[in-house]
């Protein structure tokens, strides 16, 4: 039986859920003894453009059987998706609805599918969490992901859903990174009007971010004014087991949102597509859960906690 060959693009290696992303892979990809490569795109589409191209068009006599990829961009790359198709490269999608893989699938057989978190679910999860931690209503200082991010966009769509109207956002923007989150607060912070705003919980679309974000407040403020900033829930999503699920065990973070991994359900549908010489089911989605659940936050809450947020 032949041994397939999978290129796998994540985004960055500055984020623990990308970096749960490649251990999944590996894990897999021993199981089903697939050959795989991992490369990364430092939060680059143009990087991941080229990187992704580079392989397609280079003529190897031993080519991927097929490239899996988290999007950096706000695009998916859908030429170069094209190209890959062309090419007998199987293409899927990790984390991002995209719209041209229907028509890719009508003009080619090669696997073609996308598996994607439900970002709005995430979000609308993250909003209950809110509701739980602020029932009388109050103010989140809310660290986006990148705006040409969709996974960004949708997960702000979601928290609106859920989020009571008595809670009000004040966001800023960072890309996926505890680094980059540390560097919007820490800019946000030397404005004089943040020491003047009133904030009752800090949130971010990533656990990294929401740590970074809270570094920021360790570092820049002092006395009784970090005091009272430490003292208020932090919250992230992905909820990788050794980072974000063990730092709300241990009171870092007040709650995160567990974001399962995919591309070790890519791996397995790759290989039974390959194998049948099918192109997969179309669109997959995994379900997001909160960590602790919302209904153990309320009562948290309601026993008088402290605001640390420890589970």
């Amino acid at each position: 039986m032949k041994k397939f060959k999978v290129l796998i693009s994540l985004t960055t290696k500055d984020n623990d859920y990308q970096e749960e992303q490649a251990s999944a892979a590996e894990t897999t990809a021993r199981r089903l003894g697939v050959d795989i490569e991992i490369v990364y795109a430092d939060n680059d589409a143009i990087t991941q453009s080229q990187q992704l191209l580079k392989v397609i068009q280079s003529g190897s006599v031993s080519p991927p059987d097929a490239i899996v990829f988290e999007p950096v961009g706000a695009t998916a790359l859908p030429q170069v998706a094209r190209a890959a198709a062309a090419a007998g490269i199987g293409w899927v999608v990790l984390n991002r609805d995209v719209e041209y893989i229907a028509d890719l699938r009508r003009t080619y057989k090669v696997p073609m599918f996308a598996i994607t978190s439900d970002h709005e679910e995430i979000g609308r999860i993250q909003g209950q969490q809110f509701a739980a931690l602020l029932p009388k209503g109050g103010a989140v200082l809310y660290v986006q992901g990148p705006a040409e991010s969709l996974a960004a966009r949708q997960r702000t769509s979601g928290m609106y859903e859920t989020k009571p109207s008595g809670v009000q956002i004040r966001s800023l923007k960072a890309q996926w990174t505890e680094a980059s989150a540390h560097k919007a607060v820490s800019a946000w912070l030397r404005l004089s009007t943040s020491r003047e705003s009133h904030v009752d919980l800090i949130a971010a679309h990533d656990d990294s971010m929401a740590v970074g974000a809270r570094k920021a407040f360790q570092e820049h403020t002092s006395g009784v004014d970090r005091e009272h900033w430490l003292s208020l829930p932090f919250l992230g999503c992905d909820g990788v087991p050794k980072t974000g699920q063990a730092w709300v065990k241990s009171g870092i973070l007040a709650a995160t949102v567990v974001v399962p991994t995919n591309t070790d359900i890519a791996l397995t549908m790759l290989v039974k597509a390959l194998q049948t010489g099918t192109q997969g089911e179309e669109r997959k989605l995994t379900v997001p859960t909160s960590f602790p659940t919302v209904e153990a936050l309320s009562a948290t809450r309601t026993r008088g906690a402290g605001a640390g947020g420890k589970s």
